[in-house]
């Protein structure tokens, strides 16, 4: 799985993970992830973990965006660097509800979050933690741990979480301090958001033993050493007793190595160079006195003089370490080499290179799966993925391209692993297997040289792909959440830079989405006709998909086709249920082989997407219905009333079809004016039905001149004999402008909110009655109220208030807050700020409603 290039640092956005002002105890730029990386470095370490990440909300509030990653390769996690906030995922469940949780095993993981597993199907235990700021949920944390491990009590998870917690959010509000003002008012923590690539902090090693580097000049013509403090370390020499000679250098020198430090003078003199000379050095002798070696490596090159002498210069290095690790791996009968956290090559013995029939050079700083062509397979890449997420030994044998059969070990740690192969014995009853077939059958059955280790179940590969898409596409409900979560899944999934979703009507095709794609280049392709000589076209007419691996390839079948700066594309038809929907295109940045299992898997995907869309774009069809019915339900202006201001807000809930029960109205009365406001139980054409319904009643009982309680009380009896099979809450309040005296009636509703001119702000206790619908004969009391002049009048309905994770009163009280610590004298703005916490929360479950009255007001011009 490849990575996305790294964004260089002068294009990293100030406030968005790039630089804010100067850190002033540095001078450097302040970075968020500077604020970050330690406290998650302390959280793994307390957690016994072996990763972490750190997520932080996007600037649009719809995504959280992985910004700090330890001890876990970026490119393994390609496909969670961004998380919708209301996918059904642990990190996006931990930041709504701002709640800790703690999955102890894959099994934990399974049950409460399929779709997680469904990409990352590994044994590992993970805990997630809000990262709060100024009072508000800006990220989370994640810990990574084995699930071999012992396991750890919640309390104690909770804990060291809990600090970590508090260590960033102190480290996050210094930040915010440093960066600049944000782009949107209101946000309460300025600069605390992420739209970037994550970056990737290592964790801290165990302290190693130093490779000690002496420099040398040896003078050929004279024979003569100059050696600085570090060289005379190494070979034990004292400065103020060394005269420089040959003869003292080989006097350290163990006696069968002296032929090595000579034939480096012989290097010197016929090649200008010394290569690599290894020999051994007197050391300090040990407890048995008996007299203690240690290796070193010469590197020199001959430097000529201004009087052209012939001047050895290098290094001396100490080789105790390294070079004899090195020299020990190419002993052993068994192939040896290592990979780096991203899976690439970084050490290979001779035996294994054998093994593997390649080249050294071939093989280091790649990807073996990618380069040794039997080992093309995406199931010899998920071994490394499984290896790396457990952190537990993963074995699995294969068959080789001459039929012969290669036992694989890999034990990971958290910065790469270390493999082991070597041949062994087919296990039995095995069939000869072509190249590239992965068998699991059990270690034990490949004889004594088998891998002791259990061996992994084996993986889909490719299809992982397939299953993970068909769930996010599950939780997609409108055409623009498909069309997103298309291109969240299908780019990070197949290493595609580019993507375009077009959908077909009347005959011709027309853009949906596109992403990566130069401004206005495909301009020229919308609204073209279906018999157009264009592969996105022909795709779709045809049903077959089309690949095509170079632009001469694109070129030859499309003679003319505008190109852009990619080298690979995919034209996938869009077909469900035999009906054309459209097309999607993908595009390459480098040169991309498509294998028969990618070209199935994106097959596949393809005819996944068009079910969604076909489903959402009838989704969005009724949507608009049911939001035309609502809007129409809902008074388009309120009555202008003497003595008094009026505004009101409604905004949808984000879940469903956008639509429900909520409603606000302003009715003249023969003895003053009303103001009501309600909801209706429920999300659904039926709940905005009942809605009408209910509003239509109340403004015809209140206009006949019915008193406040016979107004509720024939109302509620109209509801109960709908047998609509719902219930509803309202607050009912008749005001006389001239006087401010008013009375009020409250059926199950949120209590109304009054601030008084001075300021202050209450809760208004009024004695309330059961819900509409609930009891035919219900008797609501009245609560008689005096406004004064100046005061300003606030009903709601709970979606204002109701907080994922928080209890009404708390959310009531925050209201009452913001209702008296904001001064302006515009009820539209007041309005407009009472309603911007509830406008930023990106996943409401309910609708909010708000009508607000500025009683002794005057009306605001325009």
């Amino acid at each position: 799985m490849e990575e996305a290039a790294a964004v260089p640092d002068g294009e990293r956005r100030a406030g968005t993970g790039g630089r804010g002002e100067e850190d002033i105890r540095t001078g450097e730029p302040a970075r968020i992830e500077d604020a970050l990386a330690e406290p998650a470095l302390a959280a793994v370490r307390d957690l016994g973990g072996y990763g972490g990440l750190v997520y932080l909300r996007s600037p649009d509030r719809r995504s959280l965006v992985l910004c700090v990653v330890t001890g876990v390769p970026r490119s393994l996690l390609r496909s969670w660097w961004r998380v919708p906030v209301g996918g059904a995922l642990p990190m996006a469940e931990s930041y709504r509800r701002r709640e800790s949780l703690w999955l102890p095993d894959e099994r934990a993981t399974m049950l409460r979050f399929p779709q997680f597993t469904a990409a990352l199907p590994y044994p590992f235990a993970s805990a997630y933690h809000p990262v709060s700021a100024g009072g508000e949920a800006v990220g989370v944390l994640v810990v990574l741990r084995s699930a071999s491990l012992e396991p750890m009590a919640a309390d104690d998870v909770g804990f060291a979480l809990r600090n970590a917690g508090r260590a960033m959010e102190r480290r996050l509000t210094e930040y915010a301090r440093r960066v600049p003002a944000p782009a949107h008012p209101g946000v309460a923590v300025p600069g605390i958001e992420y739209d970037d690539q994550p970056v990737s902090v290592r964790l801290p090693t165990p302290p190693a033993r130093a490779v000690q580097v002496g420099g040398i000049e040896w003078d050929l013509d004279t024979d003569r050493w100059s050696l600085d403090d570090e060289a005379l370390d190494l070979l034990g020499l004292d400065a103020s007793e060394f005269r420089g000679t040959t003869a003292e250098v080989e006097d350290r020198v163990c006696p069968d190595d002296l032929h090595e430090l000579r034939a480096s003078r012989r290097d010197a003199l016929t090649t200008g160079y010394v290569r690599a000379r290894h020999f051994r050095v007197l050391d300090e002798p040990g407890e048995d006195r008996q007299p203690r070696y240690r290796p070193v490596e010469l590197w020199a090159h001959v430097v000529r003089s201004l009087s052209a002498g012939r001047l050895l210069t290098g290094a001396l290095v100490d080789a105790a370490g390294a070079a004899g690790a090195a020299e020990a791996a190419e002993r052993l009968p068994d192939g040896l080499f290592s990979l780096d956290q991203d899976g690439r090559v970084t050490f290979a013995n001779r035996r294994c290179l054998d093994l593997l029939g390649c080249e050294r050079k071939q093989l280091l700083g790649h990807h073996p799966w990618r380069v040794i062509t039997w080992l093309h397979d995406p199931a010899y890449e998920d071994r490394y993925r499984a290896a790396m997420l457990s952190q537990q030994p993963v074995s699995y044998l294969v068959p080789d391209p001459h039929g012969s059969w290669l036992g694989f070990v890999l034990y990971p740690g958290v910065h790469g692993l270390t493999g082991r192969v070597f041949r062994t014995t087919p296990p039995t009853g095995a069939e000869p297997a072509p190249a590239g077939r992965v068998t699991d059958r059990g270690a034990e059955a490949a004889g004594a040289t088998a891998p002791a280790e259990p061996v992994a179940p084996a993986r889909a590969g490719a299809l992982y792909h397939v299953v993970q898409m068909a769930s996010v596409l599950t939780e997609a409900v409108t055409v623009e959440d498909v069309c997103q979560a298309v291109s969240e899944q299908l780019l990070p999934a197949f290493g595609a830079q580019e993507l375009a979703l077009y959908t077909v009507r009347e005959g011709r095709m027309y853009l949906l989405w596109e992403s990566g794609y130069p401004k206005g280049f495909l301009d020229p392709f919308e609204g073209v006709p279906l018999d157009t000589p264009l592969p996105g076209v022909h795709a779709l007419t045809t049903r077959f998909p089309l690949f095509f691996e170079s632009p001469d390839a694109l070129s030859n079948a499309y003679p003319g086709i505008a190109l852009d700066r990619m080298n690979s594309w995919s034209f996938l038809p869009l077909i469900a249920s035999g009906h054309p929907v459209g097309s999607c295109i993908l595009g390459w940045a480098d040169r991309h082989r498509f294998t028969p299992d990618e070209r199935s898997a994106l097959t596949a995907l393809s005819g996944l997407a068009a079910q969604a869309l076909e489903r959402a774009r009838l989704y969005d069809a009724e949507s608009a219905v049911a939001r035309g019915l609502q809007e129409g339900l809902l008074p388009h202006r309120l009555p202008p009333i003497e003595g008094m201001v009026a505004t009101g807000r409604y905004l949808p809930g984000t879940q469903g079809m956008a639509i429900g029960g909520d409603w606000y109205d302003v009715i003249r009365t023969g003895r003053g004016v009303a103001l009501v406001i309600g909801d209706v139980e429920g999300h659904s054409v039926s709940a905005a039905a009942v809605m009408g319904q209910l509003r239509s009643a109340v403004h015809a009982f209140a206009a006949s001149g019915r008193p406040p309680q016979e107004v509720i009380t024939h109302t509620n009896r109209l509801l109960s004999e709908l047998e609509a099979d719902a219930i509803a809450t309202c607050c009912y309040i008749e005001l006389d402008p001239r006087t401010g005296r008013a009375l009020a009636v409250r059926a199950g509703h949120p209590p109304p909110l009054l601030r008084h001119p001075d300021g202050r702000a209450e809760v208004l206790d009024l004695v309330g009655g059961v819900m509409l619908g609930v009891q035919p004969e219900a008797v609501y009391p009245v609560t008689a109220l005096t406004l004064t002049a100046g005061s300003v009048l606030a009903l709601y309905t709970d979606g204002l208030v109701e907080m994922p994770g928080g209890d009404i009163e708390t959310g009531i009280e925050a209201v009452r807050r913001c209702l008296a610590d904001t001064r302006t004298d515009s009820v539209e703005q007041l309005a407009d700020q009472l309603i911007k916490a509830a406008h930023r929360a990106e996943d409401r479950l309910d609708d909010v409603a708000l009508l607000l009255t500025a009683y002794g007001w005057e009306a605001e011009p325009g």
